[in-house]
């Protein structure tokens, strides 16, 4: 900042001198520091060499000091233009976040700064005085904007609280009404699993914490000195995020005011405090174009044959008859009994009739698959070493399940969200209830809707992904070292797992309405981790039904076994 005051041009020399001990012109001492402009330097470089044969002195600062009088005619100032030079001169073990005096106010540099904490603690006095500066600034201009105000049209009511933040969000439908959720100091009643109320923990606790503590300290700041206030509880709490101006809060705090006699009492305050969002940056992004070709990767268990037919109906109506850059590679996992009766009894020879059928009813379309035995259930990682291997580097892979059933428009969201070198996409699938639960006694719809008493958007799931070969690649190479002293590894992780613990790429989740699954029971691998088993758990109960379809289902057993 002081620099951009300077004019550039000029020869300057500027410092704090010496009172004595001098012998030819004016120098700086080197403990307070100095100013050298470029133009000063520039002149001085061709007279470097001469100083250092002809100039003796033990002192640098002395050294630059008589070479730039000596060659140059400049003086050491402490004084240029309309800058003042000022220093401060720190005395023994002293302790900066108590120093109030305008020398030290003023001061460009200090000095002696003998070890690196006391050179933080200056760092953090100094930053702390520009912050309240800063502060005050902005406090002149809300005064001068509420001033302002005053003449328009609507008078004050136009200026909007915070002063100089953007005015909240204005719905234009019923749907786009913004929702306070309610907390108190132990507890949040709007849950991200979808109950009533959890306990406060986390990030959403210290939050919570540190807005009452700004409360406190602006309400003691507001009536200082006539009244002392100290929190009793928080009696409620509300919050909403405001996408246009950032996360607001509504406090009824229970307070204890103490007054300057010394009485106390019991009030209650209501406090209205915004977070607001900080500076939006714009992040530069690598190219993506919707002309990629996607690779569908559909492995297929003894388990899953029965449902290939469905999704080969959905995915041709999708694909084949759209003409969509994408290829489906069927990955067909043979228990190590069936493998060896594949020969004379295939159990997948129906769906690879299927295969050809398809193949002849679109002559422009190939279905190629792969065959692989294995002797464990086979995670996602295991599978896709092989499918790997078999692709080009810069291969765009989509991962997906018999029980996926997606529309075009979702395979061009699969190229936009998928980065090389950047992001991997896991969307987040809406799936069906099951209809047995769902439609407790009522009869079941040809088509489900997006609908909360249809289905949920499953946020515990990680089946599908959409991800570069080169990608993948990286992380599995990553991952060598941990396989080498746990071998187990492969078969407790998956893709989700891999990218998160083995890359540095940006994982992206969005709910996908166009990538739907059908209800099935299903089976939780063993050989998962545990944190992934839990996952699969929790899914797989989320899955059954909505709460209200569940306990009319719980009462109606219960109301039986009464009777």
């Amino acid at each position: 900042m002081v620099l951009r005051l300077l004019r550039a041009l000029c020869a300057m020399y500027l410092g704090s001198h010496p009172s004595v001990g001098q012998t030819q012109g004016r120098y700086c001492y080197g403990g307070f520091g100095y100013l050298l402009s470029r133009r000063l330097l520039l002149t001085l470089q061709p007279f470097l060499e001469n100083c250092r044969n002809d100039t003796v002195s033990s002192r640098p600062d002395e050294w630059l000091g008589r070479c730039i009088v000596q060659y140059t005619d400049t003086h050491c100032v402490e004084q240029f233009e309309d800058l003042q030079y000022y220093h401060f001169k720190l005395g023994r073990n002293p302790d900066p976040s108590t120093e109030e005096s305008i020398q030290f106010r003023n001061a460009l540099t200090a000095y002696p700064v003998s070890d690196p904490d006391q050179m933080y603690r200056l760092h953090q006095r100094f930053t702390h005085m520009e912050l309240q500066k800063t502060y005050e600034e902005i406090e002149k201009l809300q005064a001068e904007i509420k001033n302002v105000s005053s003449l328009a049209f609507e008078g004050n009511r136009s200026t909007i609280w915070p002063i100089g933040v953007n005015p909240p969000f204005e719905p234009k439908t019923r749907f786009e009404v913004l929702r306070w959720d309610y907390f108190t100091e132990d507890h949040m009643y709007s849950c991200i699993d979808g109950s009533t109320k959890c306990e406060l923990q986390g990030i959403n606790k210290l939050d919570v914490a540190d807005v009452i503590d700004v409360a406190m300290e602006e309400l003691n700041r507001k009536h200082n000195p006539e009244v002392q206030l100290k929190k009793q509880q928080l009696v409620n709490g509300y919050r909403r995020f405001d996408p246009t101006r950032g996360m607001e809060y509504i406090l009824d705090l229970q307070l204890e005011a103490t007054n300057q006699k010394g009485r106390t009492g019991s009030i209650m305050k209501r406090v209205h405090l915004l977070r607001p969002l900080s500076r939006v940056e714009i992040i530069p992004m690598p190219y993506v174009t919707e002309a990629t070709r996607v690779h569908v990767i559909l492995p297929v268990t003894s388990q899953d044959r029965e449902q290939v037919p469905q999704f080969l109906e959905v995915y041709a109506a999708n694909a084949f008859e759209t003409g969509e850059n994408a290829v489906l590679t069927f990955l067909f996992i043979y228990e190590p009994y069936e493998a060896e009766q594949a020969n004379q009894n295939d159990i997948f020879a129906d769906v690879k009739a299927q295969i050809k059928t398809y193949e002849s009813k679109y002559p422009t379309v190939k279905i190629p698959w792969i065959s692989i035995k294995t002797t464990k259930s086979s995670s996602q990682v295991k599978f896709m070493d092989i499918i790997s291997k078999k692709h080009q580097v810069d291969t765009l892979f989509f991962v997906a399940t018999v029980k996926t059933n997606f529309k075009s428009e979702f395979l061009n969201r699969c190229r936009m969200n998928s980065i090389s070198n950047w992001q991997v996409f896991f969307p987040i699938h809406f799936q069906d209830y099951n209809p047995d639960i769902a439609y407790h006694s009522e009869p079941q719809p040809k088509t489900i809707d997006l609908v909360k008493e249809a289905g949920l958007f499953d946020r515990s799931s990680f089946d599908e992904a959409c991800f570069y070969n080169s990608d993948f690649i990286a992380a599995r190479t990553r991952m060598a070292g941990d396989l080498e002293e746990n071998e187990e590894l492969l078969e407790s992780l998956d893709l989700y797992d891999l990218f998160v613990k083995y890359s540095s790429l940006h994982v992206f989740r969005a709910v996908e309405p166009s990538l739907h699954h059908r209800y099935s029971n299903q089976q939780c691998n063993p050989e998962l981790s545990e944190e992934g088993y839990h996952r699969c758990m929790q899914g797989m109960l989320q899955r059954l039904g909505p709460l209200s379809k569940l306990a009319m289902v719980l009462f109606n057993v219960e109301q039986g076994n009464s009777t």
